[in-house]
């Protein structure tokens, strides 16, 4: 297990604004991703002020993840499409018994569909993994292929430069909620474990040289791979918002992403 490909948030942010420049396609996306990555930004930072008092446990930590957490959902409700800023609404007038509701069940029981729990979440779940100290009551179901630090599916892959290695560069897989990266199989399913070649496959589109689409025929899962021995300028998180397109041809597909990104692909 490594930390955090060293994006710091700021660098996550000025990849979205530049290449909402570059990717029309993709600009409403983008432009959307980097005021929720500022936002995101502000409650680390203030949650990272409190780090001497995290333990871990989220019951225990929720006080320092209050002040953080409803100045960020104000100022998210405030860009977010119609829909999602009603749901943002709905938690702040709950005031901090919504907010702890919301958090508490993202905690202990993810899904895709927590968007208001999960930005809030994911801020403090880095922190965590930034001073190495491992979630204690997050109690997920045992998975073969979750994060060794806090136990959340993988986002993406990131085919990365090994040393002297000539063959590609070694695979990683990078946590949707901590964003801890971990070795994986460079021929292998990230949800069932599917090696067979013959059952495994991937798409890429000439706009996107250091993008692809990694698919299994065998459970029908994908997650998109970020190649940075082509494009070492990539951040990730980022770049793989940037490749909607790709998630859309999978999607059409009959292929169901392992974890969807926070612009919902």
């Amino acid at each position: 297990m490594i930390p955090p490909m060293g994006e710091s948030w700021q660098r996550r942010i000025d990849r979205a604004v530049y290449l909402a420049e570059a990717v029309e396609a993709s600009r409403p996306l983008l432009l959307v991703y980097s005021q929720l990555l500022g936002l995101q930004r502000d409650c680390y930072e203030t949650i990272r002020r409190s780090a001497n008092r995290l333990t871990g446990s989220l019951d225990l930590d929720l006080p320092a993840l209050r002040t953080a957490v409803a100045p960020m959902l104000s100022g998210l409700a405030a860009v977010a499409p119609p829909p999602v800023a009603e749901e943002i609404r709905r938690v702040l007038d709950g005031g901090s018994p919504a907010i702890d509701a919301a958090l508490r069940t993202a905690w202990h029981a993810p899904s895709d569909h927590q968007f208001v729990a999960k930005v809030a979440l994911q801020p403090y779940a880095e922190c965590l993994a930034a001073i190495d100290v491992r979630p204690v009551d997050r109690d997920l179901p045992p998975g073969r292929f979750g994060c060794p630090f806090c136990g959340g599916s993988p986002q993406l892959s990131i085919l990365q430069s090994v040393g002297d290695a000539s063959d590609g560069g070694g695979r990683y897989l990078l946590c949707a909620t901590c964003s801890t990266t971990w070795s994986f199989g460079r021929v292998k399913c990230a949800y069932c474990g599917e090696e067979d070649e013959h059952r495994l496959g991937y798409y890429h589109a000439p706009l996107f040289d250091h993008l692809r689409v990694d698919v299994c025929e065998s459970c029908r899962h994908f997650l998109k791979t970020v190649d940075r021995t082509r494009l070492g300028l990539a951040v990730p998180v980022v770049d793989e918002v940037a490749g909607a397109s790709l998630d859309l041809w999978a999607r059409d597909h009959g292929y169901e992403k392992i974890e969807l990104n926070l612009v919902g692909l």
